[in-house]
C-alpha cells in the first residue's frame, strides 16, 4: 500500500470521493426538506376531509369515511397511486403533524430520514399522554440524528416499553391475538408468505433455518470440491494411459466418456436455500432432503436456534414484570422471558442493575469466558455504524491487532460481523476505542464515526432499589 490516507486510493480519489459523499449528504437533507413538505401537504387534506367528515349528521354514519375515501382517490389518481395507499398516508400524515410535529421538523432539517420517520411513527403510536410522547420523542430524535433506522426503530420501541402505563402483559397478551398467516400473489408464479408470530418464536425460527442454510451450503461446497478432485484424477490417469499408448498427448478429457453423470452442483444462494428449508419444514415435516445427517454432526434436525436476552435482575427474580429485550432489538414480556431463561440452557442470564444499567452478575449455562460474557452485555449486536446484528452471530475483534502488539482486553474488544470484521482486516478502515466503550471507526478517506455503546433503557420499578 502507498502512503495515502485510504492505502489503495490516490489522494486525487480522495478528494473526490469525500466530495460526492458530501453531494449525498446535501442531496439526502434536500430530499429530507420535500418529503416533509409533502408529509405537511398531505395533512393538510386530510384535515380539510377530516372536517368535512364532522359535518354530515349523525344518521349518516356510513358516509362519514367518504370524503376522505374521496380524497384519497383523487389523490391516487393524480399520483398514479393506489387510492388504499394513499388513505393510508394521509392517516399517517395527520397522525406525524398532530402528535409527532417534531419528527417532521427533523425530516424537514436533514437530521433524520424518511425510514427513521417510519421507524418513530410505528413505535409512538402505543403512547397515549401528550406529554409522555413528547418526551419520549425528543429522546428517540437525539438518538436518530447518530444511528440508523433499524438501531432507531428497537430504540424507539424499548423506550416506548418503558414510558407506556399500560402493562407490557396487558400488551403482549392482546398483540398476541393478531397472530396469522397472509399469503401475497407476486409476479410470475411467486407469492409472499407473511407469518405473523410472537418475537421470541420469530426470532428463532429465522435463527434455526439460518443455522440449517448455512451447513447445508457447507456440506454442499465440501461435497463439489470432493467431486471436482476426484473427476480430475481419473481423468487425468485415463487421458495419461491413452497418451503413453498411442505417442500423442492427452487430448482434452470428456466428464461423460464413461456414462458417469456429472457431479450436481447446488448453485442456490443462501436466501434460496432458507426458503426452500421452510417450504421442506412446514409441508413435510422435516426437510425432504437432508445431506447433513450421516455427516456426524447429527443433521439438520440438531441445530436448535440460539437468541440473547437482556433481562433485568428484578424481571428473573419476580419483583417486577416490566419486561426483557431479545437480541439487543425487540422487548418481551416478563413471563415469557422468565420462561426461556429457566429452561434455555442456550442462553445467557445477564443480571443488571435496574437503576443504573451495568452488569452486576452474569450467569452463563453453558461456561464460557468472562471477558465474552461482558462483551455481550455491553455490545448487543455489531458495533459497526448502523450495523444490528446480534452479538451471538458475531466475532469479537481486537480493535488495535492482536498481531502488532493489541492486548486481549476489554478496552480492546468489541463486536463485529463477519462481514465489517473482514472490511477491518482487509481495507484500511481502523478502531479504536475509548474508556467509555466508544468506538471510532477510521475510514480511508480520512473520516471518522463514532459508535457509542448501545444505551439500555431500564424498567424502574417503585420504591427503593435492591441493595445491589
Amino acid at each position: 500500500m502507498d502512503s495515502t490516507p485510504a492505502g489503495f486510493f490516490s489522494r486525487g480519489d480522495v478528494d473526490r470521493l469525500n466530495a460526492e459523499i458530501d453531494g449525498v449528504r446535501a442531496s439526502n437533507a434536500a430530499i429530507g426538506r420535500a418529503q416533509a413538505e409533502r408529509i405537511r401537504a398531505l395533512a393538510a387534506i386530510a384535515a380539510i376531509a377530516v372536517a368535512q367528515t364532522s359535518r354530515l349528521p349523525a344518521r349518516a354514519s356510513r358516509l362519514r369515511d367518504m370524503p376522505v375515501r374521496s380524497v384519497a382517490a383523487e389523490l391516487g389518481a393524480a399520483t398514479r397511486q393506489h387510492d388504499r395507499t394513499m388513505q393510508r398516508e394521509l392517516d399517517e400524515a395527520l397522525t406525524l403533524t398532530t402528535r409527532l410535529a417534531a419528527t417532521v421538523g427533523a425530516l424537514a432539517d436533514g437530521r433524520i430520514s424518511l425510514r427513521h420517520v417510519s421507524a418513530i411513527l410505528d413505535a409512538g403510536m402505543t403512547i397515549g399522554d401528550p406529554d409522555v410522547r413528547g418526551a419520549w420523542e425528543a429522546t428517540v430524535l437525539e438518538f436518530a440524528a447518530a444511528q440508523s433506522p433499524g438501531r432507531t426503530r428497537a430504540y424507539a420501541l424499548e423506550l416506548a416499553e418503558a414510558v407506556d402505563p399500560e402493562t407490557m402483559t396487558e400488551r403482549f397478551t392482546r398483540a398476541a391475538l393478531t397472530r396469522g398467516v397472509s399469503v401475497t400473489q407476486l409476479a410470475d408464479g411467486m407469492s409472499q408468505l407473511v407469518v405473523i408470530l410472537p418475537t421470541t418464536l420469530a426470532r428463532g425460527i429465522a435463527d434455526r433455518i439460518g443455522r440449517m442454510a448455512r451447513r447445508l451450503r457447507e456440506v454442499a461446497l465440501r461435497e463439489a470440491d470432493g467431486a471436482a478432485v476426484s473427476a480430475s484424477a481419473g481423468a487425468g490417469a485415463g487421458a495419461a494411459g491413452a497418451a503413453a499408448g498411442s505417442g500423442a498427448l492427452p487430448s482434452a478429457p470428456d466428464p461423460l466418456a464413461d456414462g458417469s453423470p456429472a457431479a450436481v452442483v447446488d448453485t442456490r444462494t443462501l436466501s434460496q436455500i432458507e426458503a426452500d428449508l421452510i417450504a421442506d419444514l412446514l409441508l413435510t415435516s422435516g426437510p425432504a432432503t437432508d445431506p447433513t445427517r450421516d455427516d456426524g454432526a447429527g443433521g439438520l434436525s440438531a441445530i436448535r436456534a440460539s437468541v440473547q436476552i437482556l433481562i433485568p435482575a428484578t424481571v428473573l427474580t419476580g419483583a417486577s414484570d416490566a419486561g426483557a429485550t431479545l437480541d439487543g432489538r425487540a422487548p418481551i414480556d416478563a413471563a415469557t422471558a422468565r420462561r426461556l431463561a429457566g429452561d434455555a440452557p442456550g442462553w445467557d442470564r445477564l443480571l443488571l442493575h435496574p437503576v443504573t444499567g451495568t452488569v452486576v452478575e452474569v450467569d452463563r449455562y453453558e461456561p464460557t469466558a468472562a471477558q465474552r460474557r461482558f462483551l455481550r452485555a455491553r455490545d448487543r449486536h455489531c458495533r459497526a455504524p448502523g450495523c444490528w446484528q446480534p452479538a451471538h452471530r458475531c466475532q469479537i475483534d481486537h480493535n488495535h491487532e492482536h498481531h502488532e502488539g493489541g492486548r486481549t482486553m476489554l478496552g480492546n474488544l468489541a463486536h463485529l460481523c463477519v462481514r465489517h470484521h473482514t472490511l477491518k482486516s482487509e481495507t484500511p478502515w481502523t478502531i479504536h476505542q475509548r474508556p467509555d466503550g466508544t468506538l471510532e471507526f477510521h475510514s480511508p478517506l480520512g473520516n471518522t464515526y463514532e459508535d457509542p455503546p448501545p444505551p439500555r433503557v431500564m424498567f424502574v420499578p417503585t420504591g427503593d432499589p435492591p441493595p445491589f
